[in-house]
């Protein structure tokens, strides 16, 4: 009998990591499948490059302004409600998105599709680390944190891959229809598995007006920042945008320091743990996203591969990522935090590094070395990281944390891409104008003043990536006397998974 109840508990553990997984896996999909097929959508409906860009765009600014606001109401009504209602929602967008735009012959309700779709995506994304502080027993949250990041580093593997074969087999619609089945099995396992709780019921006075200014300052804040180099720095709209952008922030700041119940709790960032910790997690995903944009170009233009060859070239850095996702979950609890956090931060800053020596006659093995240890070193990196920013905050503010740490991955992944690709074309630039190079110059010299701008732009990535290791000796392992209580049986079940 007791062995019947072990093994039913020991089932319900590996499902609830699963149902927490498909929202990490759809993620990291949808944000590596789509974009594949964007010229295929822009020849479909006709509409120029910069038009269907935002098909991305769209998604990328109401996630944004969205992931503070589930993170808030997850906390006050509970995880369970916000999770399975952002699986219906993003389903539901992902159907619109492949089925109404065709229907409607129009080109903007994919774009009213994709922001309803972020919608759902910002209800799942912010609250997957909290629901893994919030289920899982102490002693095996960095095992189960680790599944969650393997299996979102195998949905943005495989989203490259798996774009391409559905639209050039099928149709672009189908980047979009595979959510659907994943979804509708995602809602009726988490119905099932995840627990029944009310949150806090502090529900009295939501923080509408933050709610507003998070959204529309950090929407309009990306907008400028990632549409600056297509439209201009000093066109007027995007002067315009980063200024009110940063207007609105401020704003924000002083209304959560007033607000009884605010969205983002400040006192926080009393703590030089916790802020030492969240800059470590932005700056990471801040020179990831240089390196993760900037790769497909530098193999494409520099070393000359085709589109599919160059995709195939990349999948090493997700599937050395998963890899280290599983070590850093089966280590965590017998190493510590800080111990895998700084060996991480060593390995990314030795992966950059090798980076600034990539030259247009470097050889493939020489490439993919540096990105299986650029991805084997984030990935023993994420684990960690999460688990002790969770541990170390009270249990009312999980889902607060969580969405914090989704929109630090989020924020500084699209502030990245602009900024890199500012480097790479100002250096570019820079040294051809220095060394006199024309049109006329032969091709190996261009190669070289191309492969030399890359090599400036990835040594803003090693710098970054220091800066992370040397912040990694200061992180203190600290958890919150919440998470002290004494262990239960579900504990050494979960072990056994």
């Amino acid at each position: 009998m007791h062995n019947s109840e072990d093994n039913s508990k020991k089932n319900g553990f590996f499902l609830l990591v699963l149902s927490i997984s498909l929202a990490t896996f759809m993620s990291s999909l949808d944000g590596t499948i789509v974009n594949i097929a964007l010229p295929t959508i822009s020849e479909s409906f006709d509409v120029s490059t910069s038009s269907v860009s935002w098909v991305a765009t769209i998604y990328l600014l109401v996630m944004a302004g969205c992931l503070l606001i589930f993170g808030k109401l997850s906390d006050s009504v509970g995880f369970k409600k916000i999770f399975l209602s952002g699986f219906i929602v993003f389903t539901a967008g992902s159907f619109a998105c492949g089925f109404i735009p065709d229907f409607f012959s129009s080109f903007d309700s994919l774009i009213g599709s994709r922001a309803l779709q972020a919608v759902g995506g910002a209800m799942i994304t912010a609250i997957a680390p909290a629901m893994i502080a919030a289920y899982v027993p102490f002693n095996m949250k960095g095992k189960a944190m680790g599944i969650v990041m393997t299996v979102a580093s195998l949905g943005m593997a495989l989203g490259p891959t798996l774009g391409g074969i559905l639209t050039q087999y099928l149709s672009w619609h189908w980047v979009f229809f595979i959510n659907v089945p994943v979804g509708i099995f995602a809602v009726a396992l988490g119905t099932k598995v995840i627990p029944n709780e009310n949150g806090s019921k502090n529900n009295d006075g939501f923080d509408k007006k933050g709610a507003f200014l998070i959204f529309a300052g950090l929407a309009l804040l990306l907008f400028g920042i990632s549409e600056g180099q297509a439209m201009g720095w000093t066109n007027p709209a995007i002067v315009v945008s980063v200024i009110l952008a940063l207007i609105l922030l401020a704003l924000f700041v002083f209304n959560e320091l007033k607000d009884k119940n605010p969205l983002l709790e400040l006192s926080l960032f009393k703590s030089k743990n916790f802020i030492l910790m969240n800059s470590i997690v932005a700056l990471i995903f801040f020179s990831f996203a240089g390196i993760n944009y900037l790769m497909p170009f530098y193999l494409e233009y520099v070393l000359g591969y085709d589109t599919s060859s160059a995709g195939f070239i990349l999948t090493s850095l997700s599937f050395s990522m998963m890899i280290a996702g599983i070590l850093a979950g089966l280590l965590f609890n017998k190493t510590g935090g800080k111990k895998l956090t700084i060996l991480a931060a060593f390995l990314i800053a030795g992966g950059y590094f090798m980076m600034t020596r990539l030259h247009a006659d470097t050889g493939l093995s020489f490439v993919i070395v540096c990105l299986i240890l650029i991805g084997f070193g984030l990935g023993l990196l994420v684990t960690p990281l999460f688990n002790m920013i969770m541990n170390s905050t009270a249990k009312n503010y999980q889902g607060m944390v969580s969405s914090l740490t989704s929109l630090e991955r989020f924020a500084p992944m699209t502030i990245g891409i602009a900024v890199y690709n500012l480097v790479l074309i100002q250096g570019v630039l820079a040294i051809s104008s220095h060394h006199g190079i024309t049109t006329t110059a032969p091709v190996n010299i261009k190669l070289e003043i191309l492969s030399a701008g890359f090599d400036f732009a990835f040594f803003i990535a090693f710098i970054v990536g220091m800066i992370v290791f040397i912040l990694s000796f200061f992180v203190k392992e600290e958890v919150h006397p919440d998470y002290l209580e004494k262990a239960d049986d579900d504990s050494a079940i979960m072990a056994s998974l």
